[in-house]
């Protein structure tokens, strides 16, 4: 396997405490220069066009669409947060690397939150229909998103409070840019930003399988024989959103799952390899693959596009079209 290559000195004025530069072999350099900065770039953009459309037009101001909404915006930051770290691909880090450490951290905790917050959304619209709009309201979910967030920033602030005191204090020379976290914090950071999260959107979309499962079954069986042509509708869409769950379930743990094991490796740098630049992207582009699930699927998203690529959304009252 190819290795890199030391090269100059990050600061050439510094020679005794600066990092050397690095190249990659070939391949790893046209992973990181193309293909990275394109996945991020896409997110950004796909991400933005779900925080226009349901922040513009009024029919969207929905429950549900504002977790999309909280989704997007988390998932626009860490792409433009992806961009930003990949322009460094000589290994060398100028500034801020604390604070895109701790951006970082913030962003991919509301991102998990907001999968969370989603997840529970759909389990009550599913299991319990009659009870949708009483318990989940438009203040409610506000307020869960506002926690949400807040809860990202005091959680990591917590969790990263070493690198905040002392920005630098585990870096071994200047440009370096390390993560390191003690093994109390970290495993905290796991338990409630991975292994926790994880486990009730599964425990949710198994339950919201099943329960789609059960009325199709009775929906065959004729139980419901006596207002069957208005129940087929309702199952056939509960039965299309636990497929389309299920796939949202299968794509979060194929893209989040790696990455996190090379982690708990205790590996700082995922740029430094072939294997761990393309578990990184992997984990990047998940934040592309949220829009495309859980937006594309929808045709007032179409709409949507329709009107703001061709900019009629400038025009006066267009925030009362009908897109639905």
């Amino acid at each position: 396997m190819e290795t890199w290559e030391d090269t100059e000195l990050c600061f050439q004025q510094l020679l005794n405490s600066s990092c050397r530069k690095t190249i990659h072999p070939h391949f790893e350099y046209m992973l990181i220069s193309i293909l990275l900065p394109f996945s991020s770039l896409l997110t950004a953009a796909l991400n933005l066009l779900v925080i226009i459309s349901i922040s513009h037009f009024k029919q969207l101001h929905t429950p549900t669409n504002l977790l999309l909404l909280s989704l997007a915006v988390s998932d626009f930051l860490f792409g433009l947060l992806m961009v930003f770290q990949v322009v460094l691909i000589d290994g060398c880090w100028y500034i801020m690397c604390t604070l895109f450490q701790y951006l970082n951290y913030i962003i991919t905790s509301a991102s998990t939150g907001s999968m969370v917050l989603i997840s529970v959304d759909r389990y009550v619209a599913i299991c319990h229909p009659l009870h949708y709009f009483s318990e989940i309201t438009q203040k409610r979910v506000q307020l869960c998103v506002c926690l949400c967030w807040i809860c990202s920033v005091i959680f990591q602030s917590l969790i990263l409070k070493d690198i905040l005191k002392q920005p630098g204090r585990y870096h071994s020379c200047v440009g370096e840019c390390t993560y390191f976290i003690n093994y109390i914090a970290g495993l905290v950071d796991l338990t409630f930003s991975f292994i926790v999260p994880i486990t009730v959107i599964v425990v949710l979309y198994m339950r919201i399988f099943v329960v789609a499962v059960s009325q199709a079954r009775a929906m065959r069986s004729h139980i419901t024989a006596v207002t069957q042509t208005g129940k087929v509708t309702a199952k056939k869409s509960e039965m299309k959103a636990a497929r389309t769950l299920g796939v949202v379930v299968v794509l979060f743990l194929i893209c989040l799952c790696p990455y996190y094991s090379v982690a708990l490796t205790g590996q700082d740098n995922l740029l430094n390899d072939s294997s761990s630049v393309f578990v990184f992207w992997l984990y990047s582009f998940n934040s592309c693959l949220n829009p495309v699930v859980y937006s594309f699927c929808y045709p007032w998203f179409r709409k949507s596009i329709n009107l703001i690529v061709t900019f009629k959304i400038l025009q006066p009252d267009s925030r009362r079209a009908n897109i639905l």
